[in-house]
């Protein structure tokens, strides 16, 4: 049960207070003391929802004390109480950080009133600083399923890319084979660049049907379409002050290219069925597994939208390629699914990882993955270059 601190030497007083607060307030549980010193020690003690302090008291002065303990504990909530008010009392306790200032006689309607926003103030002050813990753990949590891992001049390369692409709005164009690990590469600029603080949101454009794909990117109004049941936001509009991933673009069709084009030549989107242009500020990243190249040249692919997208390429290989990236990468995927299972770390001997190396990964760092946890969930306590050979089939 949260307590509420009442600090005043008139018991006559502290004792009036207690009975109609606890009235009011049957949630919570009253501490009285007798003066300031003894508040003081009181909230040393233990964290009060709010205090209630007279500002007249020996030992300890109520603007002394709500100094001092704000000093101790800055989230503390205080109401001053004063016989002796006056202007310049109620200025200096609300400048020292003081929630309200009420004058004696006390209006018992004022007081409660005020006790009741401040506690609702604490309140809300509590389940922010939980929420912004919990944002902060989540973020932690993201940004270590997206940590790039290894140590090989390929990916160094495309680290140093990235550490200078990402302090600009250029738009980045990411190729390479599928599970390569373009999606980290995207994440990684956005976490370091100005747009952090705004969104990032991921849209597939393999996944998502030709003919909902405009809809998808920039939203519909009600009824511009069978199944259109509402208005929709789009992902352009979704990620306004952020950043819009367009993975797997070269899947995207003409009709949504040109779209697309116009939305990054003006800065503009209009929903599918309204006339209305919607102005949006995002970063375009891109990503693809096909040669853009042969996708123009086959009349696939629109080649002013190429350009638009791909200001910096950065090229992501495949996993044959940095295979001396394996050891870590096996450790990080450890140490991922241990969390995720609840389970103890499990370890790959030396032999293990040699096993692991000498195999071609056509399916790059995501098939990887899939077989480190495969080999952790089958194989032994450690896991040896016979676990790799009787559980990964190549």
């Amino acid at each position: 049960m949260q307590k509420i601190l009442i600090v005043e030497d008139e018991k006559a007083i502290s004792g009036v207070l207690h009975s109609i607060l606890s009235d009011e307030l049957t949630d919570y549980e009253f501490v009285i003391a007798d003066d300031g010193l003894e508040g003081y020690k009181q909230i040393e003690k233990e964290d009060f929802a709010l205090v209630i302090s007279d500002i007249k008291m020996p030992k300890l002065s109520g603007t002394e004390l709500l100094k001092q303990s704000l000093a101790l504990k800055p989230e503390s909530t205080f109401i001053m109480i004063s016989g002796h008010a006056d202007i310049d009392s109620a200025v200096s306790c609300l400048k020292d950080g003081a929630y309200d200032f009420i004058s004696k006689p006390i209006d018992i309607n004022r007081l409660i009133t005020s006790v009741k926003n401040a506690l609702v103030k604490e309140t809300l002050k509590k389940e922010n600083k939980n929420l912004q813990t919990e944002n902060k753990t989540l973020k932690k949590k993201v940004n270590k399923k997206y940590q790039m891992i290894g140590e090989s001049a390929a990916l160094k390369k495309i680290q140093e890319m990235i550490e200078k692409v990402a302090v600009s709005d250029a738009r980045v164009l990411i190729t390479g084979p599928n599970g390569a690990g373009k999606e980290l590469v995207a994440h990684a600029i956005h976490n370091l660049s100005e747009r952090s603080r705004g969104p990032m949101v991921e849209v597939n454009c393999a996944a998502i049907p030709s003919e909902l794909i405009e809809s998808e990117l920039f939203g519909h109004v009600k009824g511009s379409f069978t199944g259109a049941i509402k208005d929709k936001q789009g992902k352009f509009e979704q990620a306004n002050g952020g950043t819009i991933f367009l993975d797997e673009i070269g899947d995207m069709s003409l009709i949504a290219q040109a779209k697309v084009l116009r939305a990054l030549q003006e800065s503009k989107v209009s929903p599918v069925g309204s006339d209305k242009e919607i102005k949006v500020d995002v970063r375009v990243l891109a990503a693809t597994n096909k040669n853009m190249q042969t996708e123009i040249e086959a009349g696939r692919f629109r080649e002013d939208l190429y350009h638009r997208l791909s200001v910096i390429e950065i090229y992501v290989p495949p996993l044959d390629d940095r295979k001396e990236d394996i050891n870590l990468l096996v450790n990080h995927f450890s140490g991922l699914i241990a969390d995720e299972h609840g389970t103890a770390l499990k370890k790959f001997d030396d032999s293990a990882i040699d096993a692991l190396k000498a195999l071609s990964w056509t399916g790059n760092i995501r098939e990887l993955r899939n077989v480190v946890e495969r080999l952790i969930i089958l194989g032994g306590a450690t896991v040896s270059e016979e676990d790799v050979a009787s559980f990964v089939r190549k």
